[in-house]
């Protein structure tokens, strides 16, 4: 795949549903990485520590469009207590005092059922969390999914690449001396992208799982932020005017420059309609549901009245740091957030051409409602 940073935008008439009306699509890509290199390493740089994650673009299968299923929320009856999952010796630390945690003494492998479902539910609240000392990237990958797919229908990513055999996987690499960051910040002056993954599906993602593989000894934390803790900020009134509001999520963007960086799609782009506030169906918890990576514009909107709402909302978002944290990740870190109330941003701010090889495992959500 060829090195680039992608920003396209295209226009269409307000209400439909197969091109894109407003806002641009920024994917920092990675370059060109050898295999050759990842697999035994070089001077600089030891081999990737699980060569079997590597990424691979099928070009060959595509796959249908998703159909519609019935989601089991599982933190919705989830005992509050968590005592299957937080039992003696176990340890809880909030991040921040409006968003995240970070758990030790707890092995994500060992959960049973009711812990899973523990686990759902304290993601809900805590909207992020981060486990440290996991053993999860050693689990078989079949194991691993098989472990993810309790949370949801596993999503398979449109564009990105995946361990070979196993296309659920949405894989973060970025190989030995990429130069990506030399190269974003000719043109650009941060690297901070706010999204929620996916979100053009009609389905989009809920409990959600990032584990490291290798990363760099500094550099490449993911932010987060608290979107029903920025819903309830904004006013009385100003709340009471989003009610109702719809907007279109689009993958046409995303699918574009993929194809323009000598990339693949694996199935057609779509858009969809979310509501501008959804409800959490575990906690009834509203929180905003738009984000400038897929978010396009406002059902029944003029543009420039859509583009002012949503700036300001995305405004408001990448500016409150005070309800924001910033997970760093160590080697064995498995962080689970929920894809529903947050938006997140990778930072790309080493330059040492170190390896960041992170995977994701995406259980798919209910339809989102108000």
């Amino acid at each position: 795949m060829s090195a680039t940073l992608v920003e396209t935008s295209s226009a269409s008439q307000p209400g439909s549903l197969t091109l894109t009306h407003v806002g641009a699509y920024k994917e920092i890509a990675p370059t060109s990485f050898s295999e050759d290199d990842e697999r035994k390493g070089t001077e600089r740089a030891p081999p990737a520590s699980y060569p079997h994650y590597l990424p691979v673009w099928d070009e060959k299968t595509k796959y249908e469009p998703l159909k519609p299923f019935e989601h089991v929320e599982h933190g919705k009856d989830a005992d509050p207590t968590f005592q299957d999952l937080l039992k003696p010796g176990s340890k809880l630390a909030d991040l921040t005092a409006s968003i995240g945690a970070e758990i030790t003494g707890v092995q994500l492998t060992s959960l049973d059922n009711a812990g899973k479902d523990q686990l759902a539910l304290l993601v809900a609240h805590k909207k992020v969390v981060a486990f440290r000392d996991q053993d999860f990237a050693k689990l078989p990958i079949h194991k691993a999914l098989d472990w993810g797919r309790y949370f949801g229908r596993l999503h398979i990513h449109p564009t990105s690449g995946a361990p070979a055999g196993y296309p659920e996987v949405h894989l973060v690499h970025r190989g030995i001396g990429d130069t990506s960051a030399q190269e974003l910040f000719q043109t650009r002056t941060n690297s901070v992208a706010w999204h929620s993954d996916v979100t053009y599906e009609n389905q989009p993602p809920g409990t959600t799982i990032l584990y490291a593989l290798d990363i760099p000894p500094s550099g490449g934390d993911t932010l987060f932020v608290n979107m029903a803790a920025a819903y309830r900020r904004l006013s009385p009134a100003f709340r009471e005017r989003l009610h109702g509001l719809k907007a279109v999520h689009s993958a046409h963007e995303q699918a574009e420059s993929a194809l323009a960086r000598g990339g693949i799609v694996r199935r057609e782009p779509v858009s969809s309609i979310h509501p501008i506030v959804r409800t959490h169906p575990a906690t009834g918890e509203k929180a905003l549901f738009v984000n400038s990576q897929f978010t396009r514009y406002i059902v029944g909107y003029k543009k420039e009245e859509s583009d002012a709402l949503l700036k300001f909302l995305y405004d408001h978002i990448a500016l409150s740091q005070d309800l924001q944290a910033r997970v760093k990740w160590a080697p064995g870190t498995v962080v689970v957030w929920d894809n529903r109330v947050t938006a997140h941003s990778a930072i790309l701010d080493w330059e040492t051409g170190a390896r960041r090889h992170i995977a994701r495992i995406t259980p798919q959500a209910e339809h989102p409602t108000e």
